[in-house]
């Protein structure tokens, strides 16, 4: 399964998002720190989901890489949060 496909999976089942994005952009940084040759190192996410109300933004970032887990967070060199 594609790693995109992974994040959008995890986070749909913990967050239940009103929106979800995940954007692959490691073909922005081919031949850059963290380029492993698989295409899939780099990703944006925009999430919107009413569960981050009360949580501060670190609350947040903590929570998005609880919810991918370790295992998939090893194989993402670069992860941008937009969490809304």
């Amino acid at each position: 399964m594609p790693v995109a496909d992974e994040i959008n999976r995890k986070l749909t089942q913990v967050f239940a998002p009103e929106r979800l994005d995940v954007v692959n952009d490691s073909h922005r940084h081919v031949g850059h720190a963290g380029d492993d040759g698989t295409g899939e190192t780099h990703f944006n996410v925009t999430i919107r989901a009413d569960s981050f109300g009360p949580m501060s933004r670190l609350q947040r970032h903590r929570a998005i890489h609880a919810a991918l887990g370790p295992e998939l967070i090893s194989r993402i060199h670069a992860l941008a949060l937009d969490i809304g």
